[in-house]
């Protein structure tokens, strides 16, 4: 198992999909397989998660949907300040709970793998709207096959 914090998340583990291999020179190197795809199935379990996200996954969903602190700020009307302040507490929830769901929102509405946009989005709402639990850390496990990144179940 690898921990992936190269995408800037602590709790992320590949149990497949990588490759570690030793170069001459250089040391060991890692591959991984469509990482494309590993950081869209990344952002689709932050989305989905129970709890309140983190500023390392705030920061992580940002930064998928390529925007910069103000441009998220002006689509959340907040500032960039906030942004900024909510993404440096990486281990605490965001305290902007509006911002938070707004940003799952956003980034679930832009995946271009979903067939039905307005399907997702409401199973979405309704996912955030039950769930406003404590932050815990749990590990978000990914496995890789032919068909691509999935989730896996964690230990």
């Amino acid at each position: 198992m690898y921990q992936y914090v190269e995408c800037g998340l602590n709790n992320v583990y590949l149990t497949s999909g990588y490759n570690v291999e030793e170069t001459e020179g250089y040391g060991e190197t890692l591959s991984i397989h469509d990482i494309v795809g590993l950081h869209r199935t990344i952002g689709d379990s932050i989305v989905r998660q129970k709890r309140t996200m983190n500023g390392a996954e705030f920061r992580f969903l940002r930064l998928e949907l390529d925007l910069s602190q103000r441009a998220l700020a002006e689509r959340l009307s907040t500032n960039e300040q906030s942004i900024a302040k909510w993404e440096k507490a990486a281990e605490k929830p965001v305290a902007n709970r509006s911002a938070e769901r707004l940003l799952r929102i956003i980034y679930a509405n832009t995946n271009k793998d979903a067939t039905n946009k307005d399907e997702t989005l409401g199973r979405l709402i309704q996912s955030i709207t039950e769930s406003d639990q404590a932050l815990d850390a749990e590990q978000i496990q990914l496995r890789h096959d032919r068909e691509g990144w999935h989730a896996a179940l964690a230990a």
